[in-house]
């Protein structure tokens, strides 16, 4: 083990250390009970601890932060003006971490250039750009200043594990048997594992557009054929493949099979509804400085024949490479944004990209071993991905002297080929509660009176199927991109369940809205704000004696306000 990882991994346990504050078992009574260390888990358990309440944070991992300190350093918001509360505490608390000059390592502040979609702007008060290695020393620090019982690594029982009488929680119980009580409980997790144990409603996948009035759920083909494709659906061109690749294992021979993670079949009717859900991948954190740098390696369960479509995407080019797609980085399929320290947040582009598209749909409601398995397919996939565009002889020598100038870094995660273990779940279960956020609140034809935070990001999904069109081409299906709206208020109701399934649950991640709504909440700024909410609306029903459902929501909006939350553009931060 090399002295620089031995040292985080020291500076990891140490801080660990300092913030456990319970007893041997781990096990006991609280006002609030976190389930999740995530971002939203986070915050809702700092809020909680201001409160002063008694609170312990379950973070099934050995890491806190989700994708916050798992990649996604390059901050998707749409808005920063509707970002306030500890959210905005965290992003400040960034700024501050980058202001020190030990903490730059890698590379000079003067020599960072800010390449993302959200750009830090001079005279900021925060930065929304940054390592997930400060991400996480940011969140240590951030707690140590509470009382916050931490616990690691364990998971829910998810069969047995959640003890109601009638319609409330009173105890929740591990795999390894430790047991939680708690007046008030918190669903912070992306699966929504909580909540789905606990009897409360929810969905998986995308409705059909006449459910809730929509135009951009469910299937999002637009297949009328490859010369219309074009300018017909600016969501089917994004992120897909160039004309004419062809999908069989011997081209031109259906008899010869589809290569792999092909549907048989096609797309479905557009706007139906879609058992599927939007691809996931691992948002790498890459790095070019020879010294942290730790060279792409070709895994061990390597087929070349689950990149042929990759392969053949770049053979079906005509002219330069540089010219084969209409926008975007032109040479290489990825969005690779420039993080502090010669580090980057690298993101999926075009058809074939780090999005293992299909290889999901199992994940939300799988057990812990089969999930397991799924992470790790996804990881194999992206290795052998990054393994192929940096060194295979089929790739255009032009993408591999790009690519191969890159690799994984040693500073970052625990593992030792410098992969995270966080993937990056853009969605699994959705609640199903009183109030179902929609495409309508979005683009503001239905507004809510009872916000408890705004969202301000773009509808967006990625692609959930991949499929031979009519003219026998390969094609992807499922991307949406919607901007150009204001933000827009997020309702309480969304976030706590039916009255009749579960009075003292409240879910700030997996809300309650349709797959097309959730593409714009879905963003980690958002989930903070959101479970910040979540921790003010227990303590104040447990002071209130109350279910959550009958919170006077006028004391809620009043405390939220003390506690800096954005509700309205009215109080947005100037």
């Amino acid at each position: 083990m090399n002295k620089l990882k031995q040292a985080i991994i020291i500076g990891v346990a140490t801080a660990l250390v300092s913030l456990v504050h319970f007893s041997a078992f781990g096990q006991g009574e609280f006002d609030v009970v976190v389930y999740g260390g995530t971002s939203s888990g986070i915050a809702a358990a700092i809020q909680s601890s201001r409160m002063g309440k008694s609170v312990v944070l379950i973070e099934p991992s050995s890491r806190i932060g989700g994708l916050t300190t798992g990649g996604l350093g390059q901050t998707d918001i749409g808005n920063k003006m509707v970002v306030g509360g500890i959210s905005r505490e965290f992003y400040q608390e960034i700024k501050k971490y980058y202001s020190n000059p030990d903490n730059w390592k890698w590379q000079k502040p003067e020599e960072y250039r800010d390449g993302g979609q959200t750009r830090t702007a001079t005279g900021e008060d925060a930065m929304w750009t940054f390592e997930p290695s400060a991400a996480l020393k940011v969140y240590h620090s951030m707690m140590e200043k509470e009382k916050i019982s931490l616990v690691y690594k364990q998971r829910l029982n998810r069969e047995t594990g959640v003890k109601k009488q009638q319609s409330k929680i009173v105890e929740i119980e591990m795999e390894t048997g430790e047991k939680y009580r708690g007046k008030m409980f918190i669903d912070a997790t992306y699966e929504g594992d909580l909540m789905a144990a606990a009897g409360v409603s929810y969905s998986i996948g995308r409705e059909s557009n006449k459910e809730y009035g929509e135009t951009l759920n469910g299937v999002q083909a637009n297949d009328i054929g490859i010369t219309l494709r074009r300018t017909a659906s600016i969501n089917a061109h994004n992120h897909n493949f160039i004309d004419g690749v062809d999908p069989y294992i011997v081209k031109g021979d259906p008899s010869s099979g589809l290569l792999p993670f092909i549907k048989d079949g096609g797309p479905g009717i557009d706007g139906s509804a879609h058992h599927g859900i939007q691809a996931y991948c691992f948002r790498m954190t890459l790095t070019d400085h020879p010294e942290n740098r730790i060279p792409f390696k070709k895994p061990a369960d390597y087929n070349e024949l689950e990149y042929e479509l990759l392969f053949r995407n770049y053979e079906a080019a005509e002219g330069p490479v540089e010219e084969m797609y209409t926008y975007g980085d032109k040479l290489v399929p990825w969005i690779n944004s420039a993080m502090p320290n010669r580090k980057t947040d690298t993101n999926n582009q075009k058809g074939f990209s780090t999005d293992f598209i299909g290889q999901n749909y199992d994940y939300p409601e799988a057990g812990y071993k089969e999930r397991e398995k799924i992470i790790e397919k996804h990881r194999s996939y992206q290795q052998g991905l990054m393994w192929s565009l940096a060194y295979h002889p089929r790739i255009p020598k032009k993408v591999r002297d790009v690519v191969s100038k890159w690799g994984t870094c040693k500073d970052e995660y625990e593992r030792e080929d410098g992969w995270q273990q966080q993937l990056y779940i853009r969605e699994a279960r959705r609640m199903k509660s009183d109030y179902v956020m929609t495409q309508r609140n979005c683009e503001g034809f239905d507004v809510v009176d009872d916000p408890v935070g705004m969202a301000a990001y773009g509808m967006d999904s990625h692609h959930v199927q991949r499929y031979v069109d009519a003219n026998g081409y390969i094609q992807n299906e499922g991307n949406v991109e919607a901007h150009g709206f204001d933000p827009y208020p997020v309702s309480y109701r969304s976030i706590v369940p039916k009255k009749g399934e579960c009075t003292n649950l409240l879910v700030p991640v997996c809300v309650s809205s349709t797959h097309i709504a959730f593409g714009s909440i879905r963003m980690e700024p958002v989930f903070m704000v959101l479970g910040q909410s979540a921790a003010l609306a227990a303590c104040l029903s447990i002071d209130e004696h109350v279910a959550v459902q009958d919170l006077d929501y006028e004391k809620m909006k009043k405390l939220m306000l003390e506690k800096n939350q954005v509700l309205s553009m009215d109080n947005a931060i100037q």
